[in-house]
């Protein structure tokens, strides 16, 4: 069974080559075959021709002995193999084999046949059909044999010897038969110097694709699979160095990225498995040191209140009860994030999950010359998290951090802060319409590179317009007209100043007035004219179902 790509290559590529120069082979000698034969042909025409133009005047003047010793002299030539001239009758009359004078044709042999296929003889025939190929015996050369029919002229049927009528077109025959052993021996030539070309080129341009496939791809991909195998070994470190430019190439400098993916990778996992046993570690040590803790904290608190007395006491003892009771939420942060637990999501305080992340490194960060800043939202919800993966990635992004400042200290800021994401995305308005079909969009007026929508606004008196933002959220609009923070706007179409508020439709929220336009692709819009147009914090969408109508605060 073969197993190498370069063998099957060469095999494939073979076979294709074999097939490809013998389709071409055979239609050269198929030409070949046809150019000589043609050749043939003419050539035996024209010998049919001289033999009719050298016995006509000896046929006007019945010089039968004269013709008989013409035909006989040129079918001495060795290729021609016999000559003969039979009348209308089907009676051979003149021959080079004399034995054959007189005696009658069958009208159903080959030489006949074409012409007397049907009653009537046929007076025209192509030279094509005028030939005939064949063989006297299995064994022997291949002949030729040609008819050339004797046409009745003027000087036929007025010669006082003959008594040919007008009316006939043809007399007679001219049967030559000429050897085709010249052609035979030409073809078989030819044959042998196709075959032996054939032959050398497929072995030539096999071993060309050999070396070309040996260095294109056997090579490369046998250095393939010995890196595959020294990777499988455990030797990460190993890299092809030498690669071409081509899809193997590729396929090198890919095989080398990811070893070095992989090398990367078991370092992480080495530095994980060195953190867990770290963490089992610190398990243990948090967990004796926190006995002789407790141990501190109780003695220090009985003493603590004792001591009422004693104020210099009391200072001292309350900063030993202070930092114990540290100390112990320290060590109690410890044991909670080298515990080994299955995730469990309950509400969580994200704030109290930062603090107590920052509990674990902060003492690494104060070793850094890292100060810490913290800007927390105090009316954070509470989110439904598995408390110790979170703080487990807060420590990893503060520890990122610490490595990212250097040795020469910095700062690290931590704010939270509760924020709303679209269900829908980013909407943004490419095309606004009024009612009447006039065109919103202000082109001149760009917010953030966009073009913004054009509206007039109607206050107290006052008229101006106002541009919007095209994106959901953005309120970066531009005003053209004093207005207050509190104030409900008459908006309407700069171009027709049909109004735009619709109070049929008020908001589902608020209750107040909607203004209505189209957007996009005829789809509705609808929104609340009132302060949050003029900048508060962020437009607030929602889709009906079927109606397709989007609002926004």
């Amino acid at each position: 069974m073969i197993r190498s790509i370069s063998l099957k290559l060469i095999g494939a590529v073979g076979l294709a080559i074999i097939l490809i120069i013998g389709i071409f082979a055979y239609s050269i000698l198929r030409a070949q075959s046809r150019v000589l034969l043609s050749e043939v042909e003419r050539h035996t025409l024209q010998l049919s021709e001289t033999i009719k133009n050298s016995t006509r005047y000896d046929m006007l003047l019945n010089h039968r002995q004269h013709i008989l010793e013409t035909i006989k002299s040129i079918a001495e030539h060795p290729c021609i193999k016999g000559i003969s001239i039979i009348n209308k009758k089907g009676v051979i009359i003149y021959a080079s084999d004399t034995c054959r004078i007189g005696a009658m044709v069958d009208k159903k042999a080959q030489a006949c046949y074409r012409c007397h296929v049907k009653d009537k003889p046929l007076s025209r025939l192509e030279i094509s059909e005028r030939t005939r190929i064949f063989k006297i015996h299995p064994d022997s050369a291949s002949l030729m044999g040609m008819i050339n029919p004797i046409y009745n002229e003027p000087g036929c049927w007025n010669s006082p010897c003959h008594a040919h009528s007008e009316a006939e077109s043809v007399l007679g025959i001219l049967d030559i038969k000429v050897c085709l052993e010249a052609y035979e021996q030409s073809m078989s030539e030819a044959k042998m110097r196709i075959v032996q070309f054939t032959l050398i080129a497929i072995l030539v341009l096999s071993f060309i694709i050999w070396l070309l496939v040996r260095h294109l791809v056997d090579r490369p991909v046998k250095t393939l699979v010995k890196a595959t195998k020294i990777i499988a070994s455990g030797n990460l470190n190993y890299r092809i160095q030498q690669f071409s430019n081509d899809e193997i190439g590729l396929l090198a400098r890919s095989f080398n990225n990811m070893t070095q993916k992989l090398s990367e990778a078991r370092m992480q996992l080495f530095q994980s498995d060195k953190m867990a046993s770290l963490g089992r570690l610190a398990a243990g040590v948090a967990h004796e040191i926190n006995n002789p803790l407790t141990g501190i904290l109780t003695y220090s608190s009985f003493l603590l209140k004792h001591t009422k007395d004693h104020p210099e006491l009391q200072e001292d003892l309350s900063v030993i009860v202070r930092e114990a009771k540290r100390s112990r939420e320290i060590v109690k942060s410890l044991l909670d994030f080298a515990r080994q637990s299955t995730p469990k999501k309950i509400p969580a305080n994200i704030n109290e999950v930062i603090n107590h992340a920052i509990m674990v490194i902060e003492n690494q960060l104060n070793i850094n010359n890292i100060k810490l800043i913290k800007n927390f939202d105090a009316q954070l919800p509470k989110a439904l998290v598995d408390s110790n993966q979170i703080q487990q990635v807060l420590i990893n992004l503060i520890e990122n951090a610490t490595q990212a400042i250097g040795e020469n200290g910095g700062t690290i800021q931590i704010r939270s802060k509760s924020i709303r994401l679209e269900p829908f995305g980013i909407v943004q308005i490419k095309q606004a319409r009024c009612p009447k079909g006039h065109d919103l969009m202000d082109k001149t007026i760009k917010i953030d590179g966009m073009p913004s929508i054009k509206l007039k606004a109607k206050f107290n008196g006052n008229e101006g317009f106002i541009n919007l933002h095209p994106v959901y959220g953005k309120n970066h609009n531009r005003y053209g007209i004093e207005v207050a923070t509190e104030v409900e706007f008459d908006l309407s179409c700069p171009v027709c100043s049909i109004s735009l508020v619709d109070k049929a439709k008020p908001c589902p929220k608020c209750a107040a007035p909607t203004y209505f336009l189209k957007y996009r692709a005829m789809e509705d819009l609808q929104a609340v004219p009132e302060k949050d147009v003029i900048g508060n914090n962020g437009r607030q969408w929602k889709k009906k179902e079927k109606k397709n109508i989007s609002k926004f605060r």
